[in-house]
């Protein structure tokens, strides 16, 4: 905190030094030419230099007075109490020698822990699941994990040197973290689609650390699972003739994509089945509030930015590397309970290629829990009916 207002300091004290660079620039030219006609011109450059510094050092103090001032809000009792026992905060941690954001609430700090992985990679959940999942929090510690590259955790590592690993080894980290904070043998996760994966990826790693993993929206094939978007969005536009849609996506050909380009050329077809599916009836509550999410008081004005940034350039980055990725593969055995949560018309993450590693996977106990009023996100389209089924898995491994 220290080193922060430092910081806040030495930026003031830079904007007051421009600022006065300006002035007495302009000051200065103003003596040198003693013309009538210049001084009119030039007393009004004046004035609009006083006022775009005094609007840039407004900014620069509102901006840091928004990131410094971010919280999650607290948990009240019927009177409007904040509840005994209760816990709400947004933390900065170290992982690995990376400085990430966490969120946590609960009605019990003693219950057990939950950690949600959000979708991506560098996706933050974080407003999100406290609107959507609130219920959550009185049967578990909710924890909420802006991983590197994503939201307020944007500036944590170079997006242009992570690598899957490092998100394993912060995840395992955040794990440790968290048991010891709260006096835990084991923790729940619950991962939506990278993040389903990501789960999987831990408790192979550390079974001894999770009850069971969640998977929602399940990733299983990543190359598979786009070479199937991308024919199945093609499939859509040609039924509908939306010939504008066709002509961009054999533009860009089938994946896999690399380069610069990998975020706008799967966004082609990703949000066009997203668009799909918003507009099937059978979906119930069909899609983020991300007006809502972003606008929540967990996000300063830099963290909004990087809400964005994180989507797109991290994504860009990160995804290629898991086109190699498959579970069937790599993960036919786990060492812990593993859950898929399926909508039924998810047509972003085959349910086809869940089927297929249900089948395959040997795990302590295994099952699918169809919603069948979800697409791609059944913990947002079918909210209630999710945290039910959580909380039926949290009694079964109790």
């Amino acid at each position: 905190m220290n080193q922060f207002i430092i910081f806040i300091i030495l930026i003031l004290a830079l904007a007051a030094v421009l600022m006065t660079g300006i002035i007495l620039g302009i000051s200065i030219l103003i003596e040198k030419r003693k013309e009538k006609a210049l001084s009119k011109t030039i007393k009004p450059l004046k004035r609009t230099g006083l006022v775009l510094c005094c609007l840039m050092v407004f900014m620069l103090i509102f901006s840091i007075f928004s990131q410094i001032t971010t919280k999650t809000p607290p948990i009240l009792d019927e009177q409007g109490e904040v509840m005994e026992g209760s816990i709400s905060e947004i933390t900065k941690i170290e992982l690995n020698g990376r400085k990430e954001w966490i969120s946590i609430r609960g009605q019990n700090k003693e219950n057990p822990v939950l950690l949600f992985l959000a979708g991506g990679p560098g996706g933050s959940q974080m407003a999100a699941v406290r609107h959507d999942l609130a219920e959550l929090e009185k049967q578990f510690v909710v924890v909420n994990w802006d991983q590197p590259g994503s939201g307020k955790s944007y500036y944590a590592a170079d997006k242009n040197t992570l690598v899957v690993d490092d998100y394993i080894e912060d995840g395992l980290g955040l794990t440790e973290y968290l048991c010891n904070r709260f006096g835990k043998d084991k923790i729940y996760v619950v991962g939506e689609s990278w993040g389903s994966a990501f789960g999987i990826f831990l408790a192979s790693e550390r079974p001894d650390r999770y009850h069971a993993v969640i998977g929602t929206g399940q990733m299983v094939d990543f190359l598979e699972t786009e070479l199937m978007d991308y024919d199945k969005a093609l499939e859509i536009a040609e039924k509908k003739r939306d010939h504008d849609k066709i002509k961009k996506l054999k533009a860009n050909g089938r994946p896999p994509y690399f380069g610069d380009d990998v975020t706008w050329n799967s966004a082609e077809y990703i949000n066009y089945l997203s668009n799909h599916m918003s507009n099937n009836p059978k979906i119930q509550n069909n899609g983020y509030n991300t007006f809502r999410d972003i606008f929540s008081p967990e996000y300063g004005i830099i963290d909004k930015i990087n809400f964005f940034r994180g989507i797109i350039s991290t994504f860009n980055h990160v995804y290629p590397q898991l086109y190699d990725i498959d579970l069937r593969e790599d993960y036919k055995k786990l060492e812990v309970p593993v859950y898929f949560f399926l909508g039924r018309h998810d047509i972003n993450a085959p349910t086809s290629l869940v089927e297929e590693y249900y089948d395959i996977v040997d795990a302590p106990d295994k099952e699918i829990v169809w919603f069948e009023h979800s697409g791609h996100n059944p913990w947002i389209n079918e909210s209630d009916k999710f945290v039910d089924e959580l909380l039926m898995v949290k009694d079964s491994i109790n």
